[in-house]
């Protein structure tokens, strides 16, 4: 199905354009790019011009440019622009105001991506759905989610990030979203931000973009929650509360962890409801009434969302369990919980209560007992008071139920000096030193997690850890 056109391309770029070429995607990389893709040549840490003819043998429809490069046919296709990033927020913005669909924009500390996809799980059975790839919640990857957007979807899923301040309003406004929704406010980009509070400013910016009539859905268990509620009234906006707070429109009763899942009992509407994650975690379970929230608010059907989050499972890398199997004959393994994406205080300590839940196998491997071991690294962004915070996870009650824990990188150091002997494990300066330790860390019956920011590269102990496994015998 044609997504654009080269004379819809042009007009909306206000680009010139060689050759009637019809792309059915967009793309921003050479290496992935499909047959079909308007490849948009980008300069980041290389000039995307240098892999235009690349892209091009790929089979990429054609390519935006601000130049010609060299080496290309005179009738190769080509987008013309005076610069090619604001081509692409142009082509977005476009892309944005022909659709039908029904859109939703997500921000907030911890939990983005996760929810993000929740609520594409949960529309999936309602309507056809466009969702942001990834995490591209940068001003690249609103542009091109937007740019992405087919006219015939029913609802779209944005989600916005930033590091910086100033960077959610333009992104909400070039989204115009029909629902906001603000998953939380916490200690994260304090590299950046003086307080918690001015990160509740920036996130709320999420309102600018808000359309007429639009619903802010904000988590009601924030002590930044009165500055979002605020923000979201002086936007023209429905609030939607959700959380444990009895002034939340949809209201958490009771979570209930179990070693592999979690049941949920809430109120919607003055009615009691109890649905299902497939996955344990408190803070899954806060977001899924989030999500419930926008659901509503988009006129879609709650009831039947609530039912579809059983089949949810995170995204790689922010929860998601795997058994890694040491002796196939035997079935005997380890489970791995992979949060190795993103990493601050609020979700290091939402990671400690799925593992305190998780139930490990005795006798069934060389240590009788099987374990809780965490192995974490560095929680990047957290400005001066990056020791402190890290230090202060010793303290943690759920941590404190975990039999070994293992540190990676310089700031975590201040964690593992403040554990108490029995349960300090290995420190190492970095991930790569602790991933040539991994035969040594773990055993059959162990529930091992594995949780950093993507910058301290704990990836790198996941990926050694099901280095171990052998193939599941059939």
């Amino acid at each position: 199905m044609t997504l654009w056109t080269a004379s819809e391309a042009a007009r909306a770029t206000g680009g010139t354009a060689r050759g009637d070429w019809r792309a059915d995607g967009v793309s921003i990389d050479s290496r992935t790019v499909r047959p079909g893709d308007l490849f948009v040549a980008l300069r980041d840490v290389r000039d995307g011009h240098d892999f235009v003819a690349d892209a091009l043998a790929r089979g990429a429809a054609a390519a935006m440019v601000s130049r010609r490069p060299e080496g290309l046919a005179e009738d190769a296709p080509l987008l013309f622009v005076p610069d090619v990033l604001a081509g692409l927020n142009a082509l977005g913005a476009a892309g944005r105001a022909r659709t039908r669909a029904r859109v939703v924009a997500i921000t907030g500390s911890v939990g983005k991506t996760s929810t993000k996809e929740m609520l594409r799980a949960v529309l999936e059975g309602q309507g056809r759905v466009h969702a942001a790839e990834a995490s591209y919640n940068n001003h690249w990857g609103v542009p091109l989610t937007l740019a992405r957007l087919p006219r015939e979807a029913d609802y779209a899923i944005v989600e916005i990030g930033m590091n910086h301040p100033g960077e959610i309003a333009p992104l909400s406004r070039l989204t115009r979203p029909h629902v906001a929704m603000i998953t939380t406010v916490t200690a994260a980009h304090l590299a950046a931000f003086a307080s918690v509070e001015e990160i509740a400013a920036e996130k709320a910016e999420i309102f600018a973009g808000l359309e007429a009539g639009g619903t802010a859905v904000i988590n009601g268990d924030l002590e930044t929650t009165p500055r979002l509620v605020a923000a979201a009234t002086a936007a023209g906006a429905r609030i939607c509360r959700f959380g444990a707070d009895p002034a939340c429109e949809f209201r958490l009763l009771r979570v209930d962890l179990l070693p592999r899942a979690t049941v949920v009992r809430c109120e919607i509407g003055g009615v009691e409801q109890i649905f299902r994650l497939a996955t344990p975690g408190r803070h899954f379970a806060a977001n899924a009434l989030g999500v419930l929230g926008a659901v509503e608010a988009l006129g879609a059907d709650v009831t039947l969302a609530a039912r579809a989050l059983s089949l949810w499972t995170p995204p790689a890398g922010r929860g998601t369990r795997e058994t890694i199997l040491l002796d196939p004959v035997e079935g005997l393994g380890f489970t791995l919980i992979d949060d190795a994406f993103n990493a601050n205080p609020a979700s290091m300590r939402a990671a400690f209560e799925v593992l305190a839940a998780s139930a490990p196998d005795d006798g069934v491997g060389r240590v009788a007992r099987g374990r809780r071991i965490a192995i974490l690294g560095d929680m990047l962004e957290l400005g001066p008071r990056e020791e402190e915070l890290h230090a202060a996870l010793a303290e943690d009650e759920a941590l404190a139920r975990a039999d070994t824990v293992h540190c990676v990188g310089p700031r975590m150091r201040a964690l593992w000096e403040r554990l108490p002997p029995e349960r300090r494990g290995t420190w190492c300066e970095t991930a790569d030193a602790m991933a040539a330790r991994a035969r040594h860390l773990v055993d059959a019956g162990d529930v091992v997690l594995v949780k950093g920011s993507k910058g301290s590269r704990v990836a790198r102990v996941v990926d050694a850890l099901r280095n171990l496994g052998h193939p599941a015998m059939t």
